[in-house]
């Protein structure tokens, strides 16, 4: 029986046109604010669009239930950084929440734990709530490494003064992202077990609030399975995000 209200959070990453994504969001907010849902009483919902799209979506969902989130940011408020957007920004447009530490800016733009962290600082210091994603690779977990891959990645990119309100964990094997496999239940409370474990260390008591979301090819099929499991504390979807039905029904699961 999860303690913690859930949260489940969409990352659209690198998709959306401006009609199809206010289409989306439109489409989510309805449905959980609808009359009799009973996901609205148990679970916070959050989309994450492209940069592109985080004011228009902000501005279309406002005084809904859905919550909005940037995929990024800069450690820096501002400054000499073409192309990039800083967390006062994201917080100036509506959002609530952004993303940092995942695996494909770890990987596509070489970010380091120390990276990951700076961010995360940067985003709360903005008044917002990071989601610091974490997991292994396939290779370190054949080489029996995950725990402590993840131990360190949790340890690197957790920013002083983080406690188990002001910033989320999304655990994420990365062997498993947008590739239709999943750890066994057993592994993926194994790893969670670890995060609330470290956690503890870190945080004090204030670790029994943390939410732990898991990610990495969640889907309507293997949902309720995976939001069932202790210290599992609702998900962070890719691909099922981006279509209206997959999303609420893996909402639903956590039900």
């Amino acid at each position: 029986m999860h303690v913690r209200r859930q949260l489940i959070a969409g990352n659209w990453k690198m998709n959306g046109l401006r009609a199809d994504g206010l289409d989306l969001a439109r489409s989510l907010a309805a449905w959980l604010d609808a009359d009799g849902t009973a996901v609205r009483d148990h679970v916070d919902m959050l989309v994450c669009p492209p940069a592109t799209l985080v004011a228009p979506v902000a501005d279309t969902i406002a005084g809904t239930s859905l919550g909005v989130g940037g995929q990024d940011c800069h450690a820096a408020d501002k400054g000499a950084h073409t192309g990039d957007v800083s967390a006062w920004m994201l917080k100036d447009l509506g959002a609530s929440h952004v993303i940092v530490g995942h695996s494909e800016r770890r990987t596509d733009h070489h970010e380091t734990d120390e990276q990951v962290r700076a961010k995360a600082t940067a985003a709360m210091a903005a008044g917002l709530v990071p989601i610091i994603c974490i997991g292994e690779t396939e290779s370190e977990r054949d080489a029996g490494q995950a725990l402590a891959v993840v131990s360190r990645q949790f340890n690197g990119s957790l920013p002083d003064g983080a406690t188990g309100t002001n910033v989320v964990i999304a655990y994420e094997p990365v062997w498993a992202i947008g590739t239709g496999r999943t750890p066994t239940t057993e592994d993926v409370a194994e790893i969670h077990q670890r995060i609330r474990a470290d956690a503890r260390e870190r945080m004090g008591a204030t670790a029994e609030a943390l939410l732990i979301l898991y990610g990495g090819s969640v889907k309507p099929g293997n949902a309720a399975e995976l939001m069932a499991i202790d210290d599992v504390d609702g998900a962070l979807v890719g691909g099922a995000s981006l279509k209206a039905a997959d999303f609420q029904a893996i909402a639903s699961a956590c039900v």
